[in-house]
C-alpha cells in the first residue's frame, strides 16, 4: 500500500465539504501529451501549473457549472520547471463550497527553481588546479536562462547537496586570531593552501554566538604570521558595527570559527564544486560512486518557486495544495550584499551602538538595528483559508515556507521539510525593513497579522545549511497560532521561536498555542539557544506538553553551558509554560516581563507527555522519513550548579558609572542590588547562567574593560561538617586575593585544600566552633574569591576570631597559606585579602 497516496485521498476528503457524490471539476497538468493541442484534458494536458490556474480562473470568471463543487488541478508525475514565480492571485480564490485543490496524482510530482547543467567532461589543462586533484574534476559549461549567464550558490548532485568549495569542512573550521574593529578587519592564521593569494569573488564565513556571517572579501594582507582581510560593502561596516552578535574572542573557550569559500583553488575534496563567473564554468569533483555520462545536476534559478499573493480587501482564499513536491529554490543576497544576521536569520540592513543609550520604548536599549528577511521557496502574503499538506519541502537555499503577513486560518499539515539552507518555516511579520528591530507591534489594521494558523503534524529535519543560526520554525507577531504535534530534529540551533521584538510591551501577540511538539537533536552548530524559546509579551499564549531532548554538544567557541530545554528571553510576558518535559531543569528565564507561570516543567512533567509529543497516528508515513542519529556526535548533560557565582569586572579608567553597570546586570535578568565594589572593582552575585549570560554579553557591550566569572569552585565546607543543619537566615563576606606567580606554589595552595579533611582536620573544625555555615573559594587563574555565610546578626570580625581560639593548628594553617597568596592589583603593602563592600 503506498501510504501517502492513502493520506492524500484522505485530506482531500477530509477538507472537501461537498458530499460524496459531488463531483469537482478537473484540470490537468502532464509532461507528457502527443496532442499539439493541450486542453487541459488527462489525454492532452496543460504542460504548466500557469495554464491549469488560468483555465481553472476563467471558469471561475464565467460560472462554469464544472466549478459549482470545486476544481482540482491534478499535476502528474514529472519535474516542472517555471520560467518564473508561480503566482496564485485573488482572482484564483475558490469558495468554502468551491475550492481549489492543487494535488499531485502520484509521488513525483516536482516544482523545481533550478536549471539542468549537463555536457560534463574531464578537466584536461587547469593551472590553478593541481594535477593530483584535476584528474578528479569535471567541467561543465554554466548554465543560462533567458539566454544569459545567471549567478548561484548552491548545486545539487542528484539528491546529494554539492558543497561550494571551502578552505576548511564543518568539522576542522580554524579560529580567527582577532577582529580588528578599528579597521574593520578579521585577522587569521596562514592555514590556508600555500601559495593563497586573494581572488576576487572569495568569501569569508564566519560563526559568532547565536548567528553566522558571510562576508564578501574585498582585500587579503599575507604576513609571515598572519591574514589580514578586509570587506565590500554594505556587509563591511554592519559587521564591524552592530554589537549583537560579534566575534567571539575568549582565552576560556577560543575564538570564532571561520573558513574561506568560492575559490577554484579550494576545490579539494570529492563533492566540492566552483562556478567561474568569468569564464562561464561550473567545476566539479566527483565523488568516487558518480558516473560522469550519468550526473544529473541542477543549479538552483528561482528564489521563490510559488507564491499566493492577495491584497487586505481581496486575500486568495481556500486554496489548497497537496502531495507536491518543492526543490531547488536560490537565494542570492549574500552574493551580491553579504549576509550578517541578528537572529533566526533575520539580517542587518543597518545596526550599530547608541552612543546615549534608551528609546521610547525601551529605557535601557543600547543598540538599534533594521532588519531584512530571506526569502523563500513558497510564500503566502493575505491569504485565508488555505491549506498546504503532504508536500515536501527539500533542496531548498532559505526557508522553506514563510507565511508573511495576513494570513487567516491557514494551515499546514502533514508535510516534510528537510535538506534546506535556512529555517523550515516562518510566520507572520518580524520587523519590517522599514521600522526597529526592537519595537512592539501593533497594527492600526489588524487584518495584516497571520492569525489563526495551525502548523500541525510536519517532520522538519536537517534544516539550516546554508544559515545555522536559522530556525525550525519561526514565528514573529502572531496571534492564535497553533503550532501543534510537529517532530523536529537535527538542528543547527533552535526549535521553535516564538516572538519578536525584545519588549514587555503589549502588542499584536497573543493566544499562541506550542503544544505537543518533540524537538530533538538540536544545538547542532549554535549556542544561546533552546528547544522553543519566546520573546516579547505574548497574553494567553500557552507552550504545554512538549518533549525535549538531546542538545547536541557544540564544537565552536561559545560558553560550552549556555544552552537549554526552555528559554523565555527578553520581555517574554503573560504566558503559561507548563508541563513540558525534559530530561533536567536546564531552563533561562532571561529579563522576563510579568506573568510568566512556570508549572509541573522538566522531569516533574507527566510521563504521558513523551509518548504523545510529536506526530500523530494519521501523519505516521512521515515517520518514515526520520534521519537517524549521525555517528561519532555527543549530547549534552547537565547536572545543576546551586552555588551562587560571581561576575567582576575591573574599570581601571573609569569609563563605567555605577549605574550603567547595575543597569546592564539587571537587563541581562540579575538581581542589580547583588553588586559589591572595592575600589575600580565591581562585583556581582548571581548564579550560574546569568553569570555565563552576562560574561558573553560584557564581551561584546565593553571589549576594553577586563572581567572575570568566578565558577570554579575549589574548595567548599558547609554545616554538615559540623553535624549541624544549614542556617535558613544568613549574612556573609566576600573576599579576594590571589596567589603568587610560582606554578608550583599554586599547585601547592590546591593540593592542601583538596586534602585538607585529611590532614588539616582542625580547620573545619575552627569554621564548626565560629559558627560559618559555609565557606567557598573560586579560582580564576591566580585570582581567588572567598565567600563566607554565617547566622544573621553575628559579627563576622567577632566570630573569625573564634576560628583560631585554643587551635593553633589553624594559626599554622594561616601561616602556610600566607606564603602561598598576595593581594591584588591595587592593594597595599602587607595586605592580601580585602573585602568588597556592598
Amino acid at each position: 500500500m503506498d501510504i501517502r497516496k492513502t493520506v492524500l485521498a484522505w485530506i482531500f476528503a477530509f477538507f472537501s465539504l461537498c458530499s460524496l457524490s459531488a463531483q469537482t471539476g478537473e484540470i490537468h497538468v502532464g509532461k507528457q501529451s502527443n496532442k499539439e493541442q493541450r486542453d487541459g484534458t488527462q489525454g492532452a494536458p496543460f504542460s504548466c501549473l500557469e495554464d491549469a490556474l488560468r483555465e481553472a480562473r476563467e471558469w471561475r470568471r464565467l460560472n462554469d457549472p464544472r466549478m459549482q463543487h470545486g476544481i482540482t488541478i491534478w499535476i502528474h508525475d514529472g519535474q516542472y520547471v517555471p520560467t518564473q514565480t508561480i503566482f496564485i492571485r485573488p482572482e484564483d480564490s475558490g469558495t468554502a463550497q468551491s475550492p481549489t485543490w492543487i494535488k499531485a496524482v502520484g509521488n513525483e510530482a516536482i516544482f523545481s527553481g533550478g536549471i539542468s547543467v549537463t555536457d560534463w567532461r574531464q578537466v584536461k589543462s587547469e593551472k590553478r588546479l593541481d594535477p593530483a586533484i584535476a584528474e578528479h574534476i569535471v567541467v561543465a559549461d554554466a548554465p543560462q536562462a533567458g539566454g544569459k549567464y545567471f549567478p548561484f550558490r548552491q548545486l545539487w548532485v542528484g539528491s546529494r547537496k554539492a558543497i561550494r568549495a571551502e578552505s576548511h569542512d564543518d568539522a576542522h573550521l580554524p579560529r580567527i586570531i582577532n577582529w580588528d574593529f578599528q579597521k574593520q578587519a578579521a585577522v587569521i592564521p596562514n592555514v590556508l593552501p600555500k601559495r593563497f593569494a586573494y581572488k576576487a569573488g572569495m568569501e569569508f564565513f564566519i560563526h559568532q554566538w547565536w548567528a553566522i556571517a558571510q562576508l564578501r572579501v574585498r582585500e587579503a594582507v599575507v604576513t609571515k604570521d598572519s591574514t589580514t582581510l578586509f570587506f565590500h560593502e554594505p556587509e563591511g561596516k554592519i559587521q564591524n558595527e552592530h554589537p549583537w552578535p560579534k566575534p567571539w574572542l575568549s582565552k576560556e573557550h577560543g575564538n570564532s570559527a571561520f573558513r574561506l569559500v568560492n575559490a577554484l583553488e579550494f576545490l579539494d575534496q570529492p563533492g566540492e564544486w566552483f562556478l567561474d563567473e568569468e569564464q562561464h564554468k561550473v567545476y566539479y569533483y566527483k565523488r568516487p560512486d558518480e558516473n560522469i555520462n550519468r550526473l544529473q545536476v541542477v543549479a538552483p534559478y528561482l528564489e521563490t518557486i510559488l507564491t499566493m499573493q492577495g491584497t487586505l480587501e481581496s486575500p486568495v482564499q481556500h486554496v489548497h495544495v497537496a502531495g507536491i513536491q518543492f526543490q531547488h529554490s536560490s537565494w542570492l543576497r549574500p552574493h551580491f550584499y553579504g549576509h550578517v544576521a541578528l537572529q533566526a536569520g533575520m539580517y542587518f540592513l543597518d545596526a550599530y551602538k547608541l552612543t546615549k543609550p534608551g528609546t521610547a520604548d525601551k529605557a535601557g536599549l543600547e543598540n538599534q538595528a533594521w532588519l531584512g528577511r530571506p526569502q523563500a521557496a513558497v510564500i503566502l502574503s493575505h491569504t485565508a483559508f488555505t491549506n498546504i499538506s503532504a508536500c515536501r519541502f527539500s533542496h531548498l537555499a532559505a526557508t522553506g515556507i514563510d507565511y508573511r503577513q495576513g494570513n487567516l486560518k491557514d494551515s499546514l499539515i502533514g508535510n516534510l521539510f528537510q535538506e534546506i539552507g535556512g529555517s523550515g518555516v516562518l510566520l507572520g511579520q518580524f520587523s519590517d525593513e522599514e521600522v526597529e528591530a526592537h519595537l512592539p507591534f501593533q497594527p492600526s489594521d489588524e487584518r495584516i497579522l497571520t492569525d489563526g494558523v495551525v502548523v500541525s503534524n510536519n517532520l522538519i529535519q536537517d534544516i539550516g545549511k546554508e544559515d545555522w543560526g536559522t530556525v525550525g520554525i519561526g514565528a514573529g507577531f502572531v496571534r492564535n497560532v497553533a503550532i501543534t504535534n510537529n517532530e523536529l530534529l537535527d538542528l543547527p540551533y533552535t526549535g521553535i521561536s516564538l516572538g519578536w521584538g525584545w519588549t514587555p510591551t503589549v502588542n499584536a501577540m497573543r493566544n499562541n498555542r506550542v503544544f505537543k511538539n518533540k524537538i530533538t537533536r538540536y544545538g547542532k552548530y549554535m549556542y544561546d539557544v533552546a528547544g522553543i524559546y519566546t520573546l516579547s509579551a505574548q497574553p494567553g499564549t500557552k507552550i504545554q506538553e512538549n518533549y525535549i531532548d538531546s542538545i547536541y554538544v557544540s564544537p565552536y567557541a561559545h560558553i560550552p553551558e549556555h544552552w537549554f530545554y526552555l528559554y523565555t528571553d527578553e520581555g517574554s510576558a503573560y504566558m503559561n509554560v507548563s508541563n513540558n518535559w525534559f530530561p533536567s531543569n536546564k531552563i533561562l528565564r532571561n529579563a522576563n516581563g510579568p506573568s510568566v507561570e512556570w508549572i509541573k516543567n522538566g522531569p516533574e512533567a507527566d510521563a504521558r507527555v513523551k509518548e504523545e509529543a510529536g506526530i500523530g497516528p494519521r501523519y505516521a508515513y512521515l515517520l518514515s522519513e526520520k534521519r537517524s542519529i549521525p555517528k561519532n556526535v555527543a549530547f549534552n548533560t547537565y547536572t545543576p550548579f546551586t552555588k551562587p557565582v560571581f561576575f567582576q569586572i575591573h574599570d581601571v579608567k573609569k569609563q563605567l558609572e555605577l549605574t550603567e553597570i547595575k543597569d546592564f546586570f539587571a537587563k541581562q535578568g540579575a538581581d542589580s542590588s547583588q553588586v559589591y565594589r572595592w575600589k575600580d572593582y565591581i562585583l556581582l552575585m548571581t548564579d550560574d547562567e546569568i553569570g555565563k549570560k552576562i560574561s558573553s554579553a560584557w564581551v561584546a557591550n565593553y571589549p576594553a574593560i577586563s572581567y572575570k566569572l568566578f565558577n570554579d569552585l575549589f574548595y567548599t565546607f558547609d554545616r554538615s561538617n559540623c553535624g549541624a543543619e544549614k542556617v535558613k537566615d544568613i549574612d556573609f563576606v566576600l573576599l579576594t586575593a590571589q596567589l603568587v606567580d610560582d606554578k608550583s606554589k599554586q599547585e601547592a595552595y590546591f593540593e592542601a585544600h583538596k586534602n585538607q579533611t585529611k590532614e588539616w582536620p582542625e580547620v573545619a573544625a575552627g569554621f564548626c566552633k565560629a559558627g560559618f555555615d559555609e565557606v567557598l573559594v573560586y579560582r580564576n587563574g591566580r585570582q581567588l574569591m572567598l565567600y563566607i555565610s554565617f547566622p544573621k546578626g553575628r559579627d563576622f570580625k567577632t566570630i573569625d576570631q573564634l576560628t583560631t581560639r585554643d587551635n593553633p593548628r589553624v594559626m599554622e594553617w594561616n601561616k602556610l597559606m600566607g606564603t602561598y597568596q598576595e593581594g591584588i592589583p591595587g592593594t597595599g603593602v602587607n595586605e592580601t585579602w580585602i573585602f568588597y563592600k556592598q
